[in-house]
């Protein structure tokens, strides 16, 4: 039996290993293997659960270390810095999970921002919003926390709104979900709260079942509620073949599961709102989607805000 299948959430196919003379075996070519392991990694172990929480316990206290260090004027690579020697120095922690998001200003509206194309090279400037999304990897388990923060340590009025909405839809999930809970109706869940805040602050207008409906929060939200958390970051075991299938429509097809929760799952709620230009500029146009938005308002927000 060999290990071989594709991976839900990359896409990545990982193809059996070869080696001459494997054709003298009687081999299992099917996907049983791979969908068995995927399926063990989804419920965690008591150590397991351990590890990760202390992995997310030293990241939470280098996310609070990074926010002492920061000041307008040094760069984005500057507070990874701090972030990793934190991790590694207090918390034994080596290694990140995955490379480390420092987005301010203008590329905190940046899915992702941080890689080799775009390495947190940044000066940070007064006034900006700060969206740092890293986590530790300890004993080859990981976390992951996204938070946002003023540069200079306070919130404008506008700022601190779309902070609050979106921490607003993070609790209610947080509260809400239990065992036994569809994760897409989580994500719904988040949706709703987070369309009500942008309705009440003035960048939406129309009906809120209308704008669920024709998917309006995938231009502020451009990805899932969040994710399977474990030996990799986005973990394995999404979508296998006895799991609900992807769901459809704009937001919510990027859910990186669909299942219903069970004890023992570790995921992560990372609601968001983005302003995104080239998301939202097609959709000034859109027929069906711009009766709902206040275009002025939003505007005003481009380039400047990412949370």
């Amino acid at each position: 039996m060999l290990l071989h299948g594709v991976n839900s959430d990359t896409g990545i196919t990982i193809d059996a290993p070869t080696y001459p003379g494997l054709d003298q075996f009687k081999l299992d070519q099917s996907d049983l293997l791979w969908n068995t392991m995927s399926e063990l990694r989804v419920y965690k172990t008591d150590a397991e659960i351990e590890a990760i929480r202390w992995a997310n316990q030293v990241s939470s206290k280098a996310h609070v270390e990074v926010m002492h260090a920061i000041k307008p004027g040094l760069y984005e690579y500057q507070l990874e810095s701090v972030f990793m020697h934190y991790c590694y120095a207090k918390g034994g922690a080596r290694h990140v999970c995955y490379t480390c998001v420092n987005a301010s200003g203008p590329n905190a509206s940046i899915l992702h921002y941080g890689h080799a194309g775009a390495a947190n090279t940044r000066k940070i400037q007064d006034g900006d919003m700060c969206m740092f999304d890293m986590g530790s990897e300890y004993c080859g388990y990981g976390a992951d926390i996204s938070c946002s923060f003023p540069a200079n340590g306070k919130f404008t009025a506008d700022q601190k709104a779309i902070y609050e909405a979106v921490l607003d839809a993070n609790r209610r999930v947080l509260n809400s979900a239990k065992p036994g809970d569809c994760w897409v109706e989580m994500q719904y869940l988040a949706e709703r709260v987070l369309l009500s805040h942008l309705k009440n602050l003035g960048f939406l207008r129309g009906d809120m079942q209308g704008m669920q409906q024709d998917r309006l929060i995938g231009l502020f939200m451009p990805h899932g509620l969040g994710h399977l958390l474990g030996v990799d970051t986005h973990d394995a075991g999404g979508y296998l073949p006895d799991c609900p299938t992807r769901p459809e429509g704009t937001g919510v097809c990027n859910l990186r599961t669909a299942r219903v929760l069970q004890p023992r799952m570790v995921l992560t709620i990372e609601p968001g709102i983005y302003f995104i230009a080239s998301v939202l500029e097609p959709a000034f146009q859109d027929e069906k989607l711009k009766k709902y938005l206040v275009e002025d308002k939003i505007r005003a927000f481009f380039l400047i805000w990412g949370s």
